[in-house]
Order: C-alpha cells, then sequence, then structure tokens
C-alpha cells in the first residue's frame, strides 16, 4: 500500500491532469439523480443475463472497482445502498473509459445507464455517459472495509458514514424518528413552538448550566438546560398544547448515557395529568417504533410496567426510602446495614437519587414508569393528591436508561414559591443542581395555569432504545469528545 502522503500527492496530480485537459472536477450540479434503492426496488426481480431498456441517473462515492481490459465494474455507493456499475470501452469510448477506470476509491461520480442482470446475478448499470462530481484528495477509510477506531469514528463522523453503511442506516433512522414524533403530536392538536436558548436565567432541570456572555447587554447568559418553564408559560397563554424538540444544554460529567449538548422533546398539554402524559408517551414510542420498523427486544404496545418509586427502591436494595424521609444520616445508616455505600456528603434526595440511578435503573430493561416520587426531587410537580409528600411525578426507563420523565404541573403559585425556596436551602446545604428562583415564572402562575401535564422525552436515548446502542455517542452525529 502506498505511504499516505504518496497517495494524497497522486490524486493531487490526477487533479492536475484533469484541469490540464480541461475537465472541471468540482461541477455545479447534476440533476436528475435517483436513488440506487429506486433501481434495486424496480430490478432486483431480473434474471441473470436479463436486460431492459430503462435509463437512470445515479450518483455517489466510487466504493470498488474491478476488471481488466476493455471492461470494469464499479460498485457505486450513495446513501441508499451500493450498485454495481458496468464500463465498457466500445460504449462510452477509449478516452472516457480511460479516464473513468483512472478515476481513485472515494471519487464522487455521476452516471447514466440502463439496468440489467449481470449473468452472475447482479443487479447492474450499463454506463452509457459520467460525470465526475467531485474529485476525492484524500483516501477513504480503509478502502470501504469498516472504519473501527472508536476515536476517529466519532471525531470524523463523515468517515464513518462514507465507511460503515449500518452507520448511515442509523442516522437515516434517527430523522425518521423525529419526523414520526412530528407527525404523532401535530395530528393529535399540538403546536410545535420555539422558545429561546440562551436565558437570563436557567431553570427546569436539576444541573449546572453554561454560562456565555452577551457583549451588546453585558450581561451574563444562560444556555437553557430544559424548555419547561418557558412552555408552561404558553400554557398560561392559552396555547394548551405545545412541544418543542431541541437542543438543551448541561455543564455536567460525560457518560456513555450524557453528552453536555442533547435533543430534548418536551410536550405540555392543558387539563391533563401525569396518568395522561404515561398514555400518550407509550402511544406515541408505540407509534414510531412501528413507524421506523422496530423489531428489537422490547415490548413497546402499551401498557407498559408501572411501579413506585418507594417499591421500585425496596424490591432492588430492601430499603425504604420513606422511613427515613429527610433524614439523610439515618438513610445513610440503614444503606450502611445492607451493605450499601451512600455519600454521606449528599443531601437525602441525592442520596434516593443515587439509590434509584444505580440500584434501579440498570435493572428496569423492559419500558417501565417508575411513579410518585419524594417533593425534594421534584420541584415543579403537583403534590399528590392521596400521598402526602410524594408529587405526582414518573420517570420511564427501558434498556436499563431513562427515557422520559413527566409530571402533573405545579400550579399554585404559592407553592411554587415554597419550593424556590426549598431549592435555595438546598443551594445552601451544598448542592450545585438546584433550581434557581424564578420570579418572572411565578408570576406568570399567578395569572392562572389549568391543570396541566408535562413529559420530556430524550430523543438520543429513544434512538438508543430502538437502535439497541448502549452509548449516547453512538447515536449522535458529532459528540463531545475530551482533547
Amino acid at each position: 500500500m502506498p505511504e499516505p502522503h504518496r497517495t494524497e500527492d497522486d490524486r493531487r496530480a490526477k487533479l492536475d491532469r484533469l484541469r490540464t485537459d480541461g475537465f472541471e472536477p468540482f461541477p455545479h450540479t447534476f440533476r436528475g439523480v435517483r436513488p440506487v434503492s429506486d433501481v434495486h426496488a424496480a430490478h432486483d426481480g431480473l434474471e441473470p443475463g436479463e436486460e431492459t431498456d430503462q435509463s437512470y441517473r445515479v450518483a455517489g462515492r466510487i466504493a470498488a472497482r474491478r476488471g481488466h481490459g476493455k471492461a470494469a465494474f464499479i460498485d457505486l455507493a450513495d446513501r441508499s445502498g451500493r450498485l454495481q456499475l458496468h464500463a465498457r470501452a466500445d460504449i462510452l469510448g477509449e478516452e472516457s473509459f480511460e479516464r473513468l477506470v483512472s478515476l481513485d476509491l472515494g471519487d464522487l461520480i455521476g452516471v447514466d445507464g440502463t439496468a440489467f442482470k449481470s449473468r452472475r446475478g447482479e443487479l447492474s448499470l450499463r454506463i452509457t455517459d459520467w460525470t465526475l462530481l467531485a474529485k476525492s484528495l484524500l483516501p477513504p477509510p480503509e478502502k470501504f472495509h469498516g472504519l473501527e477506531d472508536v476515536e476517529t469514528r466519532y471525531r470524523q463522523r463523515e468517515l464513518d458514514l462514507i465507511a460503515n453503511e449500518e452507520v448511515r442506516e442509523l442516522f437515516i433512522m434517527r430523522s425518521r424518528v423525529i419526523a414520526a414524533i412530528r407527525r404523532f403530536l401535530d395530528e393529535r392538536g399540538f403546536l410545535e413552538v420555539e422558545t429561546p436558548v440562551l436565558q437570563p436565567l436557567y431553570g427546569g432541570a436539576l444541573s449546572r448550566p453554561f454560562t456565555t456572555h452577551h457583549n451588546a447587554l453585558d450581561r451574563d447568559l444562560y444556555l437553557r438546560i430544559a424548555t419547561e418553564l418557558y412552555l408552561k408559560r404558553l400554557i398560561v397563554g392559552g396555547l394548551e398544547r405545545v412541544y418543542e424538540m431541541g437542543k438543551d444544554f448541561r455543564n455536567e460529567g460525560i457518560s456513555h448515557k450524557h453528552n453536555p449538548e442533547f435533543t430534548m422533546l418536551e410536550w405540555y398539554e392543558a387539563y391533563a395529568d401525569y396518568e395522561d402524559g404515561a398514555r400518550l408517551l407509550e402511544e406515541l414510542v408505540s407509534h414510531v417504533a412501528a413507524e421506523v420498523g422496530y423489531s428489537g427486544p422490547l415490548r413497546l404496545a402499551p401498557p407498559w410496567r408501572r411501579v413506585t418509586l418507594r417499591e421500585a427502591v425496596r424490591e432492588e436494595t430492601g430499603l425504604d426510602i420513606i422511613a427515613n424521609r429527610g433524614d439523610a444520616s439515618a438513610l445513610a445508616a440503614a444503606a450502611a446495614d445492607r451493605g450499601i455505600e451512600l455519600d454521606p456528603d449528599e443531601t437525602w434526595p441525592k442520596m434516593v437519587d443515587s439509590l434509584l440511578s444505580k440500584y434501579v435503573e440498570p435493572k428496569l430493561e423492559q419500558p417501565t414508569f417508575v411513579f410518585d416520587y419524594p417533593v425534594e426531587l421534584s420541584p415543579f410537580a403537583k403534590a399528590h393528591r392521596s400521598e402526602p409528600g410524594l408529587v405526582e411525578r414518573w420517570e420511564c426507563f427501558a434498556s436499563g436508561i431513562e427515557i422520559a420523565n413527566a409530571f402533573s404541573e405545579l400550579n399554585d403559585p404559592d407553592e411554587q414559591r415554597a419550593r424556590f425556596e426549598e431549592q435555595r436551602r438546598q443551594t445552601a446545604a451544598g448542592d450545585e443542581e438546584t433550581q434557581p428562583y424564578d420570579e418572572d415564572f411565578v408570576r406568570a402562575l399567578e395569572h392562572g395555569m389549568p391543570p396541566t401535564s408535562g413529559v420530556g422525552l430524550g430523543i438520543d436515548r429513544l434512538v438508543m432504545v430502538l437502535t439497541g446502542r448502549t452509548s449516547i455517542r453512538e447515536v449522535v452525529l458529532f459528540p463531545a469528545m475530551r482533547t
């Protein structure tokens, strides 16, 4: 194999020769292109050796080349698949044929040709004309035999997409998932809206924000950690059913299920509660899975399993979190008696969250709703209508990760003020991931917000579940990477 710098030198020399010969290696357009999947759909049923007069225009990268003498076979790859091309000197002419077979792997070409089945049974296009669309000056990764180095795949996703067909299919599926979600909500009367990404006060989740500075205003702003508070202000304003799908940003650790920027869907529905939200989530995910042809091991048809947080923790650890309510020392001691180590510096809510994330979440393979959380973990959820000290909140888990979170939304402005004050006390106790006091939001609630269901669904994690991936970096085109 030539040295990499020699390969690049050779490709640049070919580029120079093309220009010297009067050929433009980077033309402006090539109209009328069909995906190669159209050719397969129309003609895969041909018998070996069968010819057609059906002409197609296709375009893509040269993925392989073989042959000798006055005929050659070229594999063309586009986003929909591969197609074999058959080039013959007696059809193209000697000069055109030689120029075509001298091209490099990775070069982009456009082709006109007629469909036929080779004697070996491979669907092909017999080339009648071709055009160079872009000269590739660097060799493709491992000659299209697959790119396996994880760092290269994530840092140079374009090479991953060129080399690995399954990666292209994954991200095409992701796009289809998003489109199906939008159709589902639009058809049910939800309005897609847009709220600020740069916010004067972050809120709507328990997380640290990214901070930036606006020069013209001479003030610090925050990249949003959630869309929740703005969307609920739209419910106050009477829009009644709204959703937003977009990027949120959280200044937290990177792991197999956390990326500092991620795609979140949040929807809010007036005159509904968290039970309504659970039913709608089941219906949405089941519908989307069917739309994209999901055939994995998860049972996505409703209804999904439901369990309370108290029951779920007790099943896996033997601990009754409510028996030690609010007392971090007592909970840590009870956990120690069962061989479970909790951080003694954490607050009681943090300890409960640690028990959930470490001992319960990884066990929840099939879709499961965990219902009814302590109020200390949920500053925006409505008080439970029958269980004092709890709120009407659920989280949904599948494949061992959280995919969604929902509340019967708190709409009592005085209670919301009290919850914000409690968050201030937790901040003073050393918790860095609390809710700042948002007076504008409380004032909006004072105008009156109807009973409302709010649901947040992580799009990246949903795609992980539907594709069987275990790392969020597999389903984000350009994930954050350490230098």
